[in-house]
């Protein structure tokens, strides 16, 4: 870890407990500054709380009081990602022109090992992975932080130069950046997302765009070049600039070319020998394998991670093959498009099941989608929406159950040999389930009871 003067002596508040408020706080303190860590839900019994506590730090609980900030001797706010700018108490900080950051920020400042960041809309955790995965096989010592792993900032303590970070982030995370630069950063995709949070989608742009913004000569922009947001919002970034697409033959890129993936004008793998299924995933796999041949990692190490790589838990998982019936989980498919993306996985009968939390959305997006599917298994909240489509699309069998476990259980007594049975919910799961890996635990568990 660097030893940095900045915040010696500096009065910080920390506002957001939780994992990242908790490493914020406690690596603050160590770096000399006097912290003050402020949480709505939390009380003096928590555990992080009395371990704050007995580092001399001041812990103020339920509530966000404005006269944390009213006595103006506050130097910097760290807030977690997941407060809005719309809180009062980070309201006022803005109007006292305080620096609002995340806890990312701090990693950077911190980290003696170079940062692989990666966002975007959809993909970031199965690209996070990718590239963790074939860093490793090439013996790079890679470590993983952000939203997938551990606190970025817990991890940048402990890295060395001989690491590299990957990191996946959030809008949430890179809007409260201020100096954050990595080595190689990359935006997947920028779709309509999290609108509630940022106001607009051109400041959801803005947010994503901060990957880029700090970047050097020296640093790596890696960039969607079929994505004409991501491509506009790169022209920031003083980087070299990589441009990944799985539509055009790029020079001096990486692109697909007679059903194989190039580098540069260098073959890497045939997609026939790719395992992890998808067209969606060509983009992730294309940023991964750009992100990684920045780094000089071997052919046959990318060879190895893409002929054994199935998939990320919750993200169109392969589960198992009962009786020539193939199951797959995409719980975290909690939107149209994320299911839309997982229908285009299967050009063979599906049966989907589908369900959840209804925000007042309707699904006549996914009608295009459903070409394949034979049959949709309803749940939850949204059941009836669904109904309505599947009908309308004229696909035959439409059953409504209680619940996943159930879906599951009925799916596969109407299924035959060589479907897919398909978990991707296309909703949030909070109507039935605290959150979407439960959801898709309970489908894992109930797939595993049908052997």
């Amino acid at each position: 870890m660097k030893k940095i003067s900045d915040y010696i002596h500096k009065e910080i508040l920390v506002i957001g407990l939780a994992k990242s408020g908790l490493a914020a706080a406690k690596l603050l303190h160590q770096l000399g500054a006097k912290v003050t860590v402020n949480d709505l839900k939390a009380t003096e019994t928590d555990e992080a709380v009395q371990e704050l506590k007995e580092l001399g730090i001041k812990v103020v609980c339920g509530g966000h009081p404005l006269s944390l900030l009213e006595e103006n001797t506050v130097d910097l706010v760290v807030k977690n990602p997941g407060i809005p700018y719309s809180n009062p108490l980070i309201s006022l900080a803005e109007e006292l022109n305080l620096p609002i950051i995340t806890e990312v920020e701090l990693a950077y400042k911190v980290s003696e090992a170079d940062i692989i960041a990666i966002t975007g809309s959809n993909g970031k955790t199965t690209t996070t992975t990718l590239i963790y995965e074939m860093l490793k096989e090439d013996q790079q010592q890679p470590l993983i932080a952000g939203n997938i792993g551990t606190v970025a900032c817990e991890v940048a303590q402990k890295a060395t130069k001989d690491n590299v970070i990957v990191m996946e982030l959030s809008s949430f995370q890179l809007l409260g950046t201020i100096e954050f630069k990595p080595a190689v950063a990359i935006i997947l995709n920028i779709f309509d997302a999290h609108l509630d949070y940022h106001g607009t989608k051109k400041e959801y742009v803005y947010a994503k765009g901060k990957i880029y913004e700090n970047q050097a000569e020296s640093d790596v922009s890696i960039i969607n070049f079929d994505d004409r947001e991501v491509c506009e919002r790169s022209e920031k970034s003083n980087g070299k600039k990589l441009y990944f697409s799985t539509t055009t033959e790029l020079d001096g890129g990486t692109y697909i070319k007679e059903n194989c993936i190039w580098f540069k004008g260098e073959k890497i793998i045939s997609l026939a020998d790719i395992v992890l299924p998808g067209i969606h995933n060509l983009e992730n796999i294309l940023a991964a394998v750009s992100a990684v041949k920045t780094r000089g990692v071997a052919n046959e190490s990318i060879h190895k991670v893409l002929t054994s790589f199935t998939g990320v838990k919750h993200r169109l998982q392969y589960v198992e093959t009962i009786n020539s019936r193939r199951f797959y989980n995409d719980s975290k498919a909690t939107n149209i498009l994320a299911t839309s993306k997982a229908l285009q996985a299967f050009s063979g009968p599906t049966i989907l099941l589908a369900g959840g939390l209804d925000r007042g959305n309707e699904f006549d997006e996914l009608k295009p989608y459903l070409e394949n599917v034979k049959a949709m298994i309803l749940f939850g909240q949204t059941a009836p929406k669904l109904e309505r489509i599947a009908i309308e699309s004229g696909i035959e069998v439409v059953k409504r159950v209680d619940n996943v476990e159930q879906a599951v259980k009925t799916a596969f007594e109407i299924s035959e040999e060589n479907d897919v049975i398909l978990l991707s919910p296309a909703c949030a799961s909070w109507d039935q389930y605290k959150t979407f890996e439960q959801r898709g635990d309970i489908f894992i568990h109930a797939v595993h009871k049908l052997k």
